[in-house]
């Protein structure tokens, strides 16, 4: 059997969805308004004074704090319907539809968030691993409920999730330095 490893923004799509899904669902004035207030950390990031899952945490809790979770989960819902399969990347998207149609376990390892990402993964009959928020009390917390699927991260994930010796052998997709150790491990990595 054979595996096929997909990032997800920048990957399979021309966008990337996180900053695709904070305009859905503020809309873009809204949004580039908030952006000032976040310049500050966004420049600590940059700087790598700050950490870039604890800064992503910070630009989430920035527009989302205390939203609802069943409004959250529909905005998610609608965005994944409307918007994701009109950014994908037509010729990496093709390679993805290969890879499934000759029966190879086809995961997707992102950093963007699950509320989005699943409804598309399941209806792509393909897994996923990824970012998840923290819910209380019906209400998004302002955290992640899980570390940020993001470099080392993602090895983590793919390695808790399975064995990768189970494959003859493994295809990793990716275009950012967070795919870093997920391409390391693959028979054949693809950078986009």
């Amino acid at each position: 059997m054979k595996l096929a490893l997909f990032d997800f923004d920048g990957t399979l799509t021309t966008k990337d969805s996180l900053e695709e899904f904070i305009i859905f669902a503020v809309g873009k004035r809204h949004y580039y308004f908030k952006l000032i207030f976040f310049s500050p950390i966004f420049l600590l990031y940059k700087l790598k004074i700050m950490h870039n899952s604890y800064a992503k945490e910070l630009l989430f809790r920035l527009f989302f704090h205390k939203i609802k979770e069943s409004d959250f989960k529909a905005l998610a819902s609608s965005f994944s319907a409307e918007i994701l399969n009109a950014i994908l990347r037509e010729d990496i998207y093709k390679k993805f539809q290969e890879h499934k149609l000759n029966g190879d376990r086809v995961i997707v390892v992102s950093a963007s968030m699950r509320c989005w990402l699943e409804p598309w993964t399941k209806l792509e009959s393909v897994e996923l691993l990824s970012t998840e928020l923290e819910f209380k009390d019906g209400e998004f917390s302002g955290r992640f409920s899980t570390l940020n699927c993001h470099g080392q991260e993602k090895l983590n994930r793919i390695q808790k999730h399975l064995n990768l010796d189970d494959y003859e052998e493994i295809y990793a997709y990716g275009d950012s330095s967070g795919d870093t150790q997920m391409l390391s491990i693959a028979d054949k990595s693809i950078k986009v």
